[in-house]
């Protein structure tokens, strides 16, 4: 061992050095290409218990796809800033009576691309109709929430009706035709009111996306309520998932997107339905002026209940729900 030779440790660097540079030279190819197969296999594979389709954009767009292929399909589209996972109980419940049940992360939301530009309304729109084309859906109902409701509106109107794909629609505690207060639109919530929303997101998302459950979102303000941590917890959850400039520029697509053509071009049947204690989507503002604005339409008002009804009474609102789809 006193005879071994020993190089200077810079020399033994530099040999070292080389062969790696080396190896990586002749591998890099193969481990690129392995790269590539491997992101390939997962568009359209199953990941995270969901599946991916990719948009004309190049956008991928996660969605949920349970229950028999033949059966006749639900999909479900979520409100802002979510995920499909908001939509659970409602998926198991009509699950459990046959359904067909789809629910897809909007872009910038929850799983899917957390992309820099197309957020807003139309590419929300389209993105949907990606996931429906994907999975061939023919015969569906559309059931929105707050934003998904303006989503589903654009949707049906634009690319829903005119495939032949939808059957019904369903607009839950949804934002059309306009939130935003304007000479048009006077009984509308001020400008302010956003702003608002976009100086506490950019300020500290974290304590933003507690405050909004903990508060208005399910009425968890008001004297008596009944609070959940752990439904705080999930929309904490679901919202910390997704891009702060996706929802930062996504309160401009819920708030300030006009959708009144979108709402006088459906004609498929359409259940209209909001709780009146809806302390984000004043109903009077929204659901009221759905109802006049969609020919043949069936409302619902529940006393009381909040904007996010469809988690704390889904007890009462499911059955509802499945009344109005078998109807």
């Amino acid at each position: 061992m006193q005879n071994e030779i020993k190089l200077p440790l810079s020399r033994r660097q530099a040999l070292v050095g080389g062969a790696a540079a080396s190896l990586a030279a002749v591998a890099a190819p193969a481990v690129a290409a392995e790269k590539k197969r491997h992101h390939n296999q997962s568009i359209g594979s199953s990941i995270l218990g969901g599946e991916f389709v990719r948009t004309k954009d190049g956008i991928e767009i996660f969605y949920k796809d349970w229950g028999p292929k033949d059966a006749q399909p639900i999909h479900f589209h979520h409100g802002w800033p979510l995920s499909a996972d908001d939509w659970d109980n409602q998926m198991l419940y009509f699950l459990s009576k046959g359904y067909r049940v789809v629910a897809h992360d909007r872009r910038g939301h929850g799983r899917s691309t957390q992309v820099s530009y197309g957020n807003d309304m139309d590419h929300y729109a389209s993105d949907a109709s990606a996931v429906v084309e994907h999975l061939s859906l023919r015969n569906a109902i559309h059931i929105g929430h707050s934003t998904g409701g303006g989503e589903v509106a654009r949707y049906v109107a634009r690319y829903g009706q005119p495939q032949g794909r939808v059957a019904k629609a369903i607009l839950v505690s949804a934002v059309p035709p306009l939130m935003l207060k304007t000479p048009s639109n006077p009984d509308g919530t001020p400008i302010e009111v956003f702003n608002g929303y976009r100086e506490a997101l950019a300020a500290n998302r974290a304590q933003f996306y507690i405050d909004v459950p903990a508060g208005p979102f399910y009425g968890f303000n008001r004297p008596g309520a009944q609070v959940s941590q752990g439904i705080i917890n999930n929309w904490w959850r679901q919202g910390m998932m997704g891009s702060a400039q996706a929802q930062y520029e996504g309160i401009k697509a819920f708030s300030e997107t006009d959708q009144t053509d979108d709402l006088k071009a459906i004609h498929v049947p359409t259940l209209v339905t909001q709780g009146s204690d809806d302390q984000v989507v004043p109903y009077k503002d929204a659901s009221l002026l759905q109802h006049e604005l969609i020919k043949g339409s069936v409302l619902k008002i529940y006393d009381g209940y909040p904007h996010g009804m469809l988690t704390v009474h889904a007890d009462v609102i499911n059955p509802d729900l499945l009344a109005f789809i078998k109807g």
